[in-house]
């Protein structure tokens, strides 16, 4: 299992994060990893590393950016007040899938979710990812919503 570390992402790891993002079928047709970075990665990048309720973070693996995952921390009124964590844009590395690095990585995000008090993470992936379904049930995820999304 290689050693992963995790920290969070700065504006020098777009780059690195976004090809991550367009590596597999379902992000080529969603991302453009092309240099320069189209400007709206930039203007997320800002909204997101302004909120302190939000934590985008890469996994590195000697010096390189081979993981990249989102957190959200949710507050809310169901189940007492209970803020949850909600898990997106979970990518590793094509070279590293297989080998426990996404393992890592997952424990990671859960571990900082407890920190800041969640009392439970959720995440969505799409209908068409089944490893991905599998890779999730195996770190004791269940699918126990239907979930939907509307672009718009």
């Amino acid at each position: 299992m290689p050693e992963i570390g995790f920290r969070r992402a700065t504006s020098a790891d777009l780059p690195a994060i976004v090809a991550l993002l367009a590596d597999d079928a379902l992000g080529q047709s969603r991302e453009d990893p092309s240099l320069p970075l189209r400007e709206s990665y930039m203007t997320a990048f800002a909204a997101i590393d302004a909120d302190p309720n939000q934590l985008l973070a890469v996994a590195t693996h000697e010096g390189d950016v081979v993981g990249t995952v989102q957190l959200s921390f949710l507050p809310g009124l169901s189940r007492m007040g209970a803020w949850r964590g909600q898990i997106e844009g979970v990518r590793i590395a094509e070279r590293l899938r297989g080998t426990g690095a996404g393992r890592q990585m997952l424990q990671w995000a859960i571990k900082e979710c407890r920190a800041r008090g969640c009392v439970l993470v959720q995440l969505t992936t799409d209908k068409a990812r089944p490893d991905a379904h599998r890779f999730y049930e195996q770190l004791g995820f269940t699918a126990s919503h239907l979930g939907y999304k509307m672009p718009i």
